[in-house]
């Protein structure tokens, strides 16, 4: 489903280059729930933004579905984005002039599908918003408008789901139900599932765990290098 290949990452700072990923190489199959874990600063983030095609590698590359993605033209990352990739970022990325409904269904009405507000809506349901779905992300809560990002990342039933920290503003108990429907979609639609987190409980719900080390993916049950 999708290959990392010795990828290197750096930022500029100043007059200085900060390596962020360091030779990372990763291979997921189809279906596979993985996590990525790692302490606060170790580049998960930017790991993400580049499994997504949202930040271009220094080198090596970024295998997904048989396609490299960073030798593809922004539009046809974004199709595949649009067509095939679930992303929930930390950020939310929620457009404020829209209600939960409408973003929510912006993925299908952007791509022509029929019916996108009902199947809008029954999700919303089922991350515990039934009751918020006329609402605007400003009268929302950070939990709820987490769930809202959640909804749309996987309303039109992405074959990768990508997930920054998806838990992360949400209680104990809304955590855990939105973590059964990752979990329940993975199985569902043999969906790739990739969490970036740093919640044990979690990435041990995941078939595998790999922690980004020195800006290297480890295996960590074997702690080798993979």
């Amino acid at each position: 489903m999708i290959t990392l290949d010795n990828v290197n990452l750096a930022y500029t700072a100043g007059d200085s280059l900060v390596p962020v990923l360091n030779g990372a190489s990763l291979d997921v199959a189809q279906g596979q729930s993985v996590a990525i874990v790692g302490p606060s600063g170790s580049g998960k983030t930017s790991l993400f933004l580049v499994l997504t095609g949202l930040e271009k590698p220094d080198s090596g590359s970024v295998v997904f579905d048989g396609k490299q993605l960073h030798d593809l033209s922004s539009d046809a990352r974004a199709d595949i984005r649009r067509n095939s990739i679930g992303i929930v970022f930390q950020g939310f990325h929620l457009i404020p002039s829209l209600t939960a409904c409408e973003n929510v269904a912006l993925p299908l009405d952007i791509s022509g599908s029929k019916g996108a507000r009902k199947q809008a809506a029954e999700l919303l349901d089922r991350v515990g918003l039934g009751h918020r779905v006329h609402h605007y992300p400003n009268a929302m809560s950070g939990g709820e408008r987490q769930r809202v990002a959640i909804a749309r990342a996987l309303i039109h039933k992405p074959a990768l789901i990508v997930a920054d920290e998806p838990t992360g503003n949400l209680d104990n108990q809304t955590g855990d139900a939105v973590a059964d429907l990752l979990f329940n979609l993975n199985k569902e639609n043999d969906a790739t599932l990739l969490l970036v987190t740093h919640d044990p409980a979690l990435a041990g719900r995941c078939q595998r765990q790999v922690r980004l080390h020195q800006g290297r993916l480890q295996s960590v049950e074997s702690e080798q290098v993979i």
